[in-house]
């Protein structure tokens, strides 16, 4: 059984409500991912005979469409999607040669890990969403899709998908600890490829401070061979 500790408790701090304008008054309302499906994926909930494949699959699909927050507010387009990022991530779970690591599980939570901002969207900590409010809104996301999309369809695949994504916000495994460090990872070498592209005309460097949160000897030295290879190339661009 995982420990899902971390989620109840974020489900019992204060809520952070979201404003709307309604017939120009304000009107608080509390954020829920129900408010938030797409209305081709409400039609194809509605049909007397749902076709819940499909609805999951056009929800997946908004990790297609959407942007990387944190290069967009750094004004750089076009830039990587989120399903872009968790691709990466996956292929990079591959490479893994410590024989400890389960690599095929690492892949799976990869893809599935950032799933839940489908609806929920990529908040940054520089966003005006709490932290706390952020990871409640993700919860109950991934309890939507898992529960109302995926679960009439076939139980044991969301069964996996919740216990994968409350493993990599819990870091309660070795392959979570992995996928974790990926993630930073996977984010530093986007950094560099946009560096090395757009030169002095973008400014990345808050980005290589996740450095000091990758924790697993062999990501960590890929991050201190590209960390090198930046500072080479930084150098010569400016020779």
């Amino acid at each position: 059984m995982l420990n899902v500790l971390r989620c109840k408790k974020i489900l019992s701090t204060p809520i952070t409500l979201c404003r709307r304008m309604t017939n120009n008054s304000d009107e608080m309302k509390i954020w829920r991912p129900q408010d938030h499906v797409p209305k081709e994926v409400q039609t194809l909930l509605a049909r007397k005979h749902p076709n819940h494949v499909l609805a999951f699959l056009n929800v997946v699909q908004h990790l297609k469409l959407q942007r990387r927050t944190g290069w967009v507010d750094h004004d750089i387009d076009p830039c990587e999607s989120i399903s872009d990022h968790m691709y990466r991530m996956g292929v990079t779970a591959m490479l893994i040669k410590d024989p400890k690591v389960n690599r095929d599980k690492c892949v799976r939570i990869a893809l599935v890990h950032d799933i839940a901002e489908a609806l929920v969207g990529d908040i940054t900590p520089f966003s005006e969403v709490t932290k706390e409010e952020k990871h409640r809104r993700e919860w109950e996301t991934i309890q939507f899709l898992c529960n109302e999309l995926i679960k009439p369809y076939n139980e044991i695949a969301a069964k996996e998908i919740m216990e994968h994504w409350l493993e990599y916000e819990n870091i309660s495994s070795l392959e979570a600890r992995y996928t974790k460090d990926i993630d930073k990872y996977e984010m530093l070498v986007q950094a560099f490829e946009y560096e090395t592209r757009y030169g002095e005309r973008v400014d990345l460097d808050q980005f290589w401070s996740a450095m000091s949160s990758i924790k697993t000897e062999e990501v960590k030295g890929w991050a201190n061979d590209l960390y090198t290879l930046r500072g080479e190339t930084l150098k010569q661009n400016k020779i």
